[in-house]
């Protein structure tokens, strides 16, 4: 089998298909070098590794100088990783600069995290490189990647990435809870992304009144897939079990005054500087989430 003539024939038509059918050129290009990756694999197999180097020293002179030794290294990762059965079919969908981040994890379950996030969110190439620089991936809690591993339904709390990060331009231990809430606020969709999929902002310091009491809700969210209320109180602190009890209040409150018959009750998340596990642990109502928050 002459392996070369059939690479080279295949990037060849890509070239010209690229000036052509502009409309669809980026997943022509994904399929050509998957398959010019599948035949450098099976070259390799026949001929041994330096059998790229062969090929690309040809190519650069008679195909155009992109194809270097580096790119068709590229194409034949890009073909080993995405043969798996494992990894989502997807891919298929994504542009080429996707693709090549992507090969770079070495990590089959971290690769279909991000292939379903890009089409969840619509990522760009940009903000891909964002979540995986902020390690999105790694935050999310081990039974939530588990569930991801055996491809199970995730529920809402699933999805919350531990700990948020909060990006100001310098690090700060002794903060207030005002700025901590200003600072959120004002970066108010990323920190709604690093929860997951799905929610809208209603308000912050949304009042309710309690008997003769008047209480504030931090920030107060919906999310539209999962149909539920979200209340966030944010503490300065460790989390205490008295933070527990007022974010009971909170959603309680939620589920008899704004809750429909269609939503299902409300969730809470309670942002601290330290998490205390046990006070999680023994809460009667998992229902509740604690996170930590990190500057950045």
């Amino acid at each position: 089998m002459n392996y070369y003539d059939q690479i080279k024939e295949k990037l060849i038509d890509n070239e010209i298909y690229e000036k052509v059918k502009d409309y669809s050129k980026e997943r022509n290009r994904v399929k050509t070098y998957y398959e010019v990756g599948e035949l450098l694999a099976s070259a390799g197999k026949h001929y041994g590794e330096n059998i790229i180097g062969e090929y690309s020293k040809k190519l650069v002179n008679e195909v155009g100088k992109k194809y270097n030794k580096k790119t068709l290294f590229r194409m034949r990762q890009f073909y080993n990783t995405f043969k798996d059965e494992k990894v989502a079919t997807v891919w298929r969908q994504l542009t080429w600069s996707h693709c090549r981040i992507l090969v770079s994890l070495n990590n089959i379950d971290k690769i279909n995290y991000y292939i379903n996030e890009i089409k969840n969110r619509n990522l760009s190439v940009r903000q891909l490189e964002t979540i995986i620089k902020e390690k999105e991936y790694e935050r999310l809690s081990e039974e939530t990647k588990l569930k991801l591993i055996e491809n199970k339904e995730l529920e809402i709390l699933d999805e919350i990435k531990d700990p948020i990060i909060i990006h100001i331009n310098n690090n700060i231990n002794n903060v207030k809870e005002k700025a901590l809430k200003e600072w959120i606020l004002d970066n108010i969709t990323d920190f709604m992304k690093q929860l997951g999929n799905g929610y809208s902002f209603i308000d912050s310091e949304y009042k309710i009144k309690v008997g003769n009491t008047l209480n504030y809700i931090d920030i107060l969210l919906y999310n539209y897939i999962y149909k539920c209320f979200v209340v966030v109180e944010l503490k300065v602190t460790e989390l205490k079990k008295e933070h527990i009890g007022q974010v009971q209040l909170y959603m309680n409150y939620i589920d008899d005054n704004l809750r429909n018959l269609s939503d299902n009750k409300t969730i809470g998340l309670i942002v601290v500087r330290e998490n205390n596990k046990y006070v999680i642990k023994y809460s009667s109502d998992k229902r509740i989430k604690a996170i930590e928050y990190s500057f950045e």
